[in-house]
């Protein structure tokens, strides 16, 4: 077996085309897990049990359930229920829920880590929860969440070829039709390895830069 890379060459409109939609939902999916994520989270510490109750319910089975298993479902079985969706809208759907779930924790996470006193001082100064929230609660958690937020993003990077089994025309589904077609498996497979990996080091280069300048910024502040 003899590696061509001319393959990857003739059909570079395909692969590039790919990438986007797969760079596309992997951001789409990000933003609205983590916007979706930091509501369930908000949710859950000053919503009382009856509301906490539920919503951990809920992250803990779509944590503790394979993302391919919660995509099949959404797919193939909202049907059943009236949502019938297409490859696309329901793979940003399927994607943001799993983020969502990871990042409601991270969220509660970084909420648990604020000392007390500091939002009972924001207290006594009349703050509304909404303001403690986003002058108090927010500034000091967001290195702390930071970290563990850029290696999320890198996983659902990851999860995103799973779209691939609902015939979504991302990266994985595009790759590895052209392996078919052109009986260049060993291309396919090398070439998804390397744009994965590109787009992997760039996200946490981007994320190692952020945390580096919100520390800097922090210590300034102080």
């Amino acid at each position: 077996m003899i590696f061509d890379p001319n393959v990857i060459l003739k059909h570079l409109p395909e692969i590039i085309s790919g990438t986007g939609v797969t760079l596309a939902l992997w951001l789409a999916g990000m933003a609205l897990g983590i916007l979706i994520g930091f509501l369930v989270a908000t949710l859950r510490r000053y919503g009382g049990r009856l509301i906490d109750l539920p919503l951990g319910l809920a992250v803990e089975v779509l944590r503790g359930t394979p993302f391919l298993i919660q995509i099949f479902l959404v797919y193939y079985g909202g049907p059943f229920i009236g949502i019938s969706l297409d490859p696309i809208p329901c793979g940003l759907l399927g994607l943001s829920i799993y983020a969502a779930a990871y990042y409601s924790e991270i969220f509660r996470a970084g909420y648990a880590s604020v000392p007390h006193g500091h939002v009972e001082a924001g207290e006594c100064l009349g703050l509304t929860q909404f303001q403690i929230i986003r002058r108090i609660l927010l500034p000091e958690m967001a290195l702390i969440v930071l970290p563990p937020s850029v290696n999320l993003a890198v996983i659902l990077l990851k999860e995103s070829a799973v779209l691939s089994i609902i015939t979504v025309p991302e990266l994985t589904t595009t790759v590895s039709a052209i392996g078919s077609q052109e009986y260049a498996f060993l291309e396919a497979i090398f070439l998804l390895a390397i744009i994965y990996w590109v787009i992997v080091e760039c996200a946490a280069r981007l994320g190692r830069l952020a945390e580096t300048r919100l520390s800097t910024f922090r210590f300034a502040a102080s």
